[in-house]
């Protein structure tokens, strides 16, 4: 399907795959309404791209009245599809993980883009054809020490995703929940990179994530789309067998622990997809 033409809306404009996402989108020749939190990135941001045509819009999905603006910006714009790229990480024990760390996790990764999606879907059935792709996690299927409420949340946003393809089967709407492997952005503290060194953890650009999306957006039907291998392969396994997932995660165990237990834990306000 060409998307060419195609009015976007991208929130977590300004993260390390937001943004990557943006100018894969802009250089495809979409149109697009990008929002963050800070006024100033997203007009960095724009004026790097090559469409002059794009909107943004400085806003806290994590509000009733930032979604509320979002919704009022992406009527006026006439979207026909809603990339989902709000994010935040985690690396750190439980029982580090206090109660604000918890809720910042779960309104990030998985009530803003419940209410995002729920504000925009009138909208976007009003449309010929539309597309809203939610961006997870391969964490989103696996279980990951150091990430306890990051996968809940992706967990949940994956589920969330597959509930809303089936209820939206008989619609104009297709459904993707799409998941990236480690990827490097900003997102990540140097613990993080260190560890996924030491672990020999694959880990992509940014830019290769954005262009497996504008693929997805594409392809002319529901799906999920998992990035990476063995990663892929072990999100089978973790569905079919997980036994032989734990094991093979418990001998990575002491050293994830060596990570997530060194200084202070992860200030997770400063690691936000904006």
């Amino acid at each position: 399907m060409a998307i060419t033409g195609k009015n976007v809306v991208v929130t977590g404009a300004t993260g390390g795959i937001g943004s990557a996402i943006a100018r894969a989108l802009d250089a495809a020749g979409c149109r697009l309404l990008l929002t963050g939190r800070s006024a100033a990135k997203l007009t960095t941001l724009a004026s790097g791209l090559q469409g002059r045509d794009h909107v943004t819009l400085a806003a806290d999905l994590t509000s009733r009245a930032g979604v509320e603006q979002l919704g009022a910006a992406a009527a006026q714009f006439s979207a026909s599809a809603l990339v989902n790229c709000l994010g935040v990480n985690q690396l750190s024990a439980l029982d580090d993980t206090n109660y604000s760390d918890v809720d910042q996790i779960i309104a990030t990764n998985l009530t803003a883009p419940i209410n995002v999606c729920s504000t925009l879907l009138p909208l976007l059935q009003s449309r010929e054809k539309a597309t809203i792709i939610n961006v997870g996690s391969i964490l989103g299927s696996i279980g990951y020490a150091g990430s306890t409420v990051y996968c809940a949340s992706k967990f949940g946003l994956r589920g969330f995703t597959e509930a809303l393809r089936r209820e939206l089967a008989d619609s104009k709407v297709k459904v993707v929940y799409f998941a990236p492997r480690a990827t490097n952005t900003e997102l990540n503290s140097d613990r993080a990179r260190q560890m996924n060194q030491e672990l020999g953890n694959a880990v992509d650009s940014p830019e290769w994530v954005a262009q497996q999306l504008v693929s997805a957006l594409e392809v002319d039907k529901s799906l999920n789309r998992y990035l990476g291998w063995p990663e892929r392969f072990f999100v089978g396994l973790n569905g079919l067998l997980p036994s032989v997932v734990d094991s093979a995660l418990f001998r990575q165990l002491a050293t994830i622990k060596r990570y997530y237990r060194v200084g202070q834990p992860l200030d997770i306000s400063n690691r936000r997809a904006s």
